[in-house]
């Protein structure tokens, strides 16, 4: 990309073309045309990845792949921009923070809640069943809710229950208000039972207070589920069949999965996981480097004493780019097979990230119920 201040004037014009934009930076007719994250091809694999932002300095926060990246202004013009290098197969949730507030990319339609925005390289795969939803849409919301008030765990939760193609199997999704109000999960379950690539389920969005407390390898939450929501939920007058019940986490929301399928058996028979957060062991949260204990953590630890887990369905899905998490995950994946149960592994175009993880959800949740 050819410096602004420097060059003939016609590689100025042109600074921005091969990704697209062929005005000239700051020009009315440049911002009208501008869409982005846009990508080419970078000379020794992976991508180029071109933001832009207009108005004042600004900075690029990405998920969990990458540092913050500035944005350089384009000469004295109210273009700012930075041109990315990104690896193959990514996809990848980022924000735009200007001052001390943050936005979603205003030139990118695909959006993740209120400041929040999705970047995808051109060969990640697609996610059919996810509709593109802005940053100013409002995302639609069951009819049914549930008030909880949990004598185990401490307070009221208002859980969402919505029965997709009619309602069946109940699918517990941990972390339920990211689910409801980041990505629209009910339109692509919605979606995913009308295609035929799975049976009605009842979906059951459970909201977390305190990940870290309720997450853990604690029974406390386990045990309010199955005394005091799961009644509700059948109380609720929504078609819910909680014999074939699955259990859908994410990082420690996995983590909490897996275990409750442990603790739990008669309760817990379905797990789908994506990037648990199998480095967990108690006191992990207080180490300065979270994934540098034992692999495999505690629950690790438990499968070694060999539990009989031949009723289990688990399937595992961690971000492929997330390779510190990938030992922790593997020891997992590979003891809980040797257990006995039923075990399905993938990976995902991602790194530690909602955006990557929603393939594997529908997919997993659908392989669990087979």
């Amino acid at each position: 990309m050819t410096d602004p201040g420097s060059g003939p004037a016609a590689d100025v014009q042109n600074a921005f073309a091969e990704f697209g934009l062929p005005r000239r930076p700051g020009t009315d007719e440049f911002w009208a045309a501008a869409r982005t994250p846009a990508s080419v091809p970078a000379d020794d694999g992976g991508w180029r990845t071109l933001f832009l932002w207009r108005g004042s300095s600004a900075r690029i926060d990405f998920e969990s792949w990458s540092q913050p990246i500035p944005l350089r202004r384009w000469a004295d013009t109210d273009c700012w921009y930075a041109e990315v290098r990104m690896p193959a197969r990514l996809r990848v949730t980022y924000r735009i923070v200007a001052g001390d507030a943050a936005y979603a990319d205003p030139f990118n339609p695909v959006g993740a809640g209120g400041d929040r925005s999705i970047a995808a390289t051109p060969d990640a795969p697609a996610q059919p069943h996810w509709p593109v939803i802005g940053a100013d849409d409002t995302l639609p919301l069951p009819r049914t809710r549930i008030r909880w008030t949990s004598e185990r765990l401490g307070g009221r939760r208002t859980v969402r229950v919505h029965p997709v193609g009619g309602g069946g199997p109940v699918v517990l999704l941990l972390d339920g208000d990211d689910w409801l109000h980041l990505h629209p999960a009910m339109t692509a379950f919605d979606s995913a039972v009308a295609d035929g690539e799975m049976p009605p389920v009842t979906l059951v969005f459970v909201p977390a207070k305190d990940r870290q407390a309720e997450f853990g390898c604690r029974p406390e939450l386990w045990e309010a589920v199955r005394d005091e929501l799961l009644p509700l939920v059948a109380e609720s007058g929504v078609p819910a069949d909680l014999d074939r019940m699955v259990v859908a986490g994410q990082s420690l929301g996995g983590l909490s999965a897996l275990y409750a399928a442990l603790q739990f058996p008669d309760l817990v028979s379905r797990v789908a996981c994506q990037s648990g957060s199998f480095w967990w062991t108690p006191g992990a949260m207080d180490q300065a480097d979270l994934l540098g204990g034992p692999v495999g953590g505690a629950v690790a630890a438990r499968l070694r004493q060999s539990p009989d887990l031949s009723h289990l369905r688990c399937a595992f899905d961690v971000g492929e780019h997330e390779t510190r998490m990938l030992p922790h995950c593997e020891a997992a994946e590979s003891l809980t097979e040797q257990a006995g149960a039923t075990v399905r592994v993938s990976r995902s175009a991602s790194e530690h990230d909602r955006a990557g993880w929603r393939h594997a959800l529908l997919r997993d949740v659908a392989w669990a119920l087979a």
